[in-house]
């Protein structure tokens, strides 16, 4: 009775979502920020302690990261002394947010934005006397360096470093690109500490033989209240700044552009960004070499050894790095959810776009909306789990762009070249008759698959098939309802290919329909299509997730690690998919799809509408 109940009560949201679909924590499941007890800081400076951090002004020469060394002496130094990255500078209690009662008197209430155990480096334990190096990006305050004893429970402020800030916090940093609902546009989102009050945000770009444009940018934000609940609303609350897009209009396909980011000021002075490049996309239908990345559940890591991700999204860099050395052959990059498993704490998603920025402002950056960007209890969310911290799905939705009619309802359609892409939202209600349904068959329907042959439906959770350990032990393989009410559509409308994220690993099912193997092909798939294939590709950087012992018929290639798909088209009737390790870019997967026009329109079961033999 317990197993017949238990799907029905993680549903509805009585269950953690730790209990309900396999990602038990072990001590890496929560925000690292998260185990540092703050509300309980208390105060213990001594004059004998000392920290120093240098370079004092950043950014000298328009970087916006830099290296700090950090320089600390203690006479009495212990194995629970930590370091914690703050910015502001200033983070005692003159600005805290009620906390009903939560607090004891705190110095702090606010999380920093990283942290570092001071024993990673043995000598600090031996003589209390070392230097560690942290990698600081611009987030538009200084930032300072606050040395702890008592351990991340019971933390107690020892000394305080002086401040460090670069010499622009406000600069424009960070830009993202995406599709828009035009193949002749581009939009370019990014980062600023500038309102609208203070400066007029615009992009200038330019492509040899044309001449030099200047588009302008609306500008967004959100504040604490936006915030759903705690950490968001709290601890993990900082100041986001302000979010501009610009619309690049009338691109020429396939043709390389130059942008710069613009702040023109009320004093009549510019300030600008670095410059980019980006090749525009294919004409609709095109013909070309298009080269797809899609990938979930990455997250951030950091590069300077802090310690609090090193167990919670391990692969993350390695994804990062393998994407930025192939980065001549990818042509556009899908996040498909679990962007940073920031959880509240705002000041993490600065980290995420600094990260990514190689990528993103290089190749468009299409998200997804997964369970730690959107739920949260009683806010409309599919699932009634607290997985955002309180972010209810803001912050995502307003520091990318997609080209959705409503951004707060996460569903989209996407053309490039020859690939059309449904994007569902499987935080929101997708069963049928649900306006996410109407909408997913729209966007299967309307594609003209003469022109566009590559039709690709993509979902954070699992929708289709995967036998990672919690739906292998409940024999759902999905989650509940998933397929029940979509894979009518997947087969009316002959989708080649259905990602997911969500589970942590790599998983391939043969063409399937109603659980059923329909072809028993591995590397190749030719002819008529016969049913979807169904890719769990949630690999990307957080913590894996186990395999059942279960191995139906259908799952035909599983991998526990870090990884990412690739899917290349050379032309309307080929096109190749690629898994490759995270560790090393080498192909672990792959099989090759030809199929002709014809191929499409062929009948198969539940396919197509009774017709009459009239004449």
């Amino acid at each position: 009775m317990a197993r017949l109940l238990l799907p029905l009560l993680c549903f509805i949201g009585l269950l953690s979502s730790n209990l309900c679909f396999g990602h038990a924590n072990d001590g890496r499941g929560d925000q690292p920020l998260a185990q540092i007890n703050v509300y309980q800081t208390s105060l213990a400076l001594d004059s004998s302690v000392a920290i120093h951090a240098s370079p004092q002004v950043l950014g000298l020469k328009g970087e916006d990261t830099e290296w700090v060394e950090v320089a600390i002496s203690n006479p009495k130094p212990t194995s629970d002394d930590w370091v914690g990255v703050f910015s502001p500078a200033k983070f005692d209690s003159s600005t805290c947010w009620p906390t009903n009662g939560k607090e004891r008197s705190p110095y702090m209430c606010s999380s920093p934005i990283k942290y570092m155990y001071a024993k990673n480096d043995p000598e600090y334990t031996k003589s209390g006397k070392v230097i560690f190096k942290f990698q600081i990006i611009n987030q538009r305050a200084d930032v300072s360096f606050a040395l702890f004893s008592g351990g991340l429970g019971n933390p107690k402020l020892l000394a305080v470093s002086n401040p460090v800030a670069f010499v622009n916090p406000k600069a424009p940093v960070y830009p993202r690109l995406a599709l828009t609902k035009n193949w002749d546009e581009m939009t370019v989102t990014w980062t600023s500490g500038y309102n609208i009050n203070e400066a007029v945000p615009f992009i200038e770009w330019s492509s040899k033989g044309l001449p030099s444009r200047r588009s302008p940018a609306g500008t967004i934000t959100f504040n604490r209240n936006s915030m759903c609940g705690d950490p968001a609303r709290g601890v993990g609350w900082r100041d986001p700044g302000f979010f501009h897009t610009a619309f690049l209009k009338e691109l020429w396909p396939n043709r390389e552009y130059t942008y710069r980011l613009g702040h023109e000021l009320v004093n009549g002075s510019t300030i600008w960004s670095k410059n980019y490049t980006f090749v525009s996309s294919p004409f609709t239908g095109q013909d070309s070499l298009q080269r797809v990345i899609i990938f979930g559940d990455m997250g951030k890591g950091e590069r300077d050894g802090t310690n609090e991700y090193n167990d919670y999204q391990p692969g993350s860099l390695n994804t990062t790095d393998q994407l930025i050395k192939d980065l001549k052959n990818i042509d556009i990059v899908f996040h498909i959810g679990d962007l940073t498993y920031s959880n509240g704490y705002i000041s993490q998603w600065d980290q995420f776009t600094a990260q990514v920025e190689p990528i993103a402002s290089k190749v468009p950056y299409m998200i997804a909306s997964g369970n730690h960007e959107r739920d949260w209890p009683d806010t409309g969310s599919f699932y009634a789990g607290k997985d955002s911290g309180g972010e209810c799905g803001v912050p995502a939705e307003t520091m990318f762009y997609f080209p959705a009619e409503n951004r707060a309802k996460f569903w989209y359609s996407a053309d490039y070249g020859m690939f059309r892409f449904c994007v569902a939202d499987s935080e929101h209600d997708w069963r049928e008759g649900t306006e996410q349904y109407q909408f997913i068959e729209r966007c299967l329907a309307s594609v003209d698959r003469k022109t566009q042959p590559w039709l690709i439906f993509i979902a954070h959770r699992v929708l289709g098939y995967s036998t990672n350990d919690w739906y292998g032990q409940e024999g759902t393989f999905e989650e509940p309802m998933g397929r029940e009410s979509l894979q009518k559509l997947w087969q009316k409308y002959k989708v080649d290919l259905a990602f997911y994220g969500h589970v942590h690993n790599y998983e391939r099912t043969c063409p399937i329909y109603e659980s059923q193997c329909v072809n028993n092909d591995k590397d190749h798939y030719s002819g008529t299509f016969q049913g979807t294939i169904h890719v769990v590709v949630g690999g990307a950087g957080s913590h894996l997730s186990p395999f059942s012992s279960l191995t139906p018929k259908w799952s035909l290639v599983r991998d526990y690690d870090y990884g990412f798909v690739k899917l290349t088209a050379t032309d309307h009737s080929s096109l190749l998919f690629e898994y490759k390790k995270s560790s090393n870019g080498q192909v672990h997967d792959s099989f090759n799809i030809s199929r002709d026009y014809k191929d499409v329109l062929a009948c198969i079961h539940d396919s197509c509408e009774p017709y009459t033999s009239a004449s």
